[in-house]
């Protein structure tokens, strides 16, 4: 049976968006899609939660994922909300929203050398793409330039930057509420030897992705992965909600065909069989909607939402890294 679309029940003292709010598919429990049970679970996650002193990010887009994200059982989200409230006042020694005011990634092109993780334009959908290129990963040699610690509080800045500007703005272009990227993983170059070496990285950045950023990855695809990578992933595999691990596609070479039937190749990097080649490099143009905006408009993101930035990723570290939300 179809679910009916029907105008979003909001609340005038925490939602104030800029943006459409209706999800662009009649999925169960996405914001225009909802049943009056659903309805009254938010209201009564957000009661329960101003009980216990909360007032931030109770805004009914942010409750909802939260509730998508524990098959709507209140007591669980409340817990899953509460911990990841816990988790942004400590987060890098500052807490998360003084952490994306102050934090310089000085070391980024260096870093990039490496490990490139940027996101650059949409897919079809109009979602926020994704790219990490695995391939060229040398723990020794980033190591030496930066920390995992340095790695992890960019990967969370990227996280919040991805809630705003980038989804308000793609979700302004494309005319419906979108609330998830898609990521891209180019395993190129990757030996087999090599993805136990990172387990203890992807296992931080799986469990930051899926705690603190539910609902966040639309897709995710793995491309060129080298021979017996599906049985290594198998082992990351575990750690994803089995909702998540339907997102993700593993793709050998010959993956053109499918991630372009998601992406269009214009917006693709040359690198990845595009034909987008940004005068600046592409893992460094920040090219989408969010850049395309009037400054003013992007400046100042509305009071009372959800500015946490998923990482859907998504990396082997957001793929929600692996952008791992659900």
């Amino acid at each position: 049976m179809a679910l009916a679309q029907h105008e979003v029940k909001l609340d005038p003292k925490y939602d104030n968006y800029d943006y459409p709010v209706v999800a662009p598919n009649a999925l169960n429990g996405h914001p225009g899609y909802t049943t009056d049970m659903q309805d009254a679970q938010v209201h009564q996650l957000r009661s329960l939660l101003e009980q216990e002193g909360y007032n931030d990010r109770l805004d009914t887009l942010t409750l909802l994922r939260f509730l998508r994200a524990r098959k709507f059982d209140v007591q669980l989200a409340k817990k899953m909300f509460i911990d990841c409230e816990k988790w942004r006042k400590e987060f890098g020694g500052v807490g998360v929203d003084q952490l994306v005011k102050t934090f310089d990634y000085k070391e980024k092109p260096e870093v990039f050398k490496y490990y490139p993780q940027y996101y650059h334009k949409t897919d079809k959908d109009g979602r926020p793409v994704y790219i990490e290129q695995l391939g060229k990963v040398d723990l020794t040699a980033l190591h030496k330039i930066t920390s995992e610690e340095r790695m992890l509080q960019n990967l969370v800045c990227e996280y919040e930057k991805l809630a705003y500007p980038r989804l308000p703005a793609t979700s302004r272009k494309s005319g419906t509420l979108l609330e998830t990227s898609t990521s891209i993983i180019d395993a190129k170059g990757v030996g087999i030897s090599q993805v136990p070496s990172v387990y203890g990285y992807l296992q931080k950045v799986s469990a930051i992705s899926q705690n603190y950023y539910p609902e966040r990855l639309g897709k995710l695809y793995i491309i060129n992965a080298p021979w017996g990578f599906s049985g290594a992933f198998s082992v990351i595999k575990k750690w994803l909600d089995p909702v998540t691990a339907k997102k993700i596609h593993i793709l050998g070479s010959g993956y053109e065909k499918e991630l372009t039937a998601q992406i269009p190749r214009e917006n693709l990097p040359k690198i990845l069989g595009g034909t987008c080649n940004c005068p600046e490099g592409c893992m460094y143009s920040d090219a989408g909607p969010w850049k395309e905006e009037a400054a003013p408009q992007a400046a100042n993101p509305p009071p009372q939402q959800d500015y946490s930035i998923a990482a859907d990723q998504p990396s082997l570290s957001q793929s929600q890294g692996v952008p791992y939300t659900q």
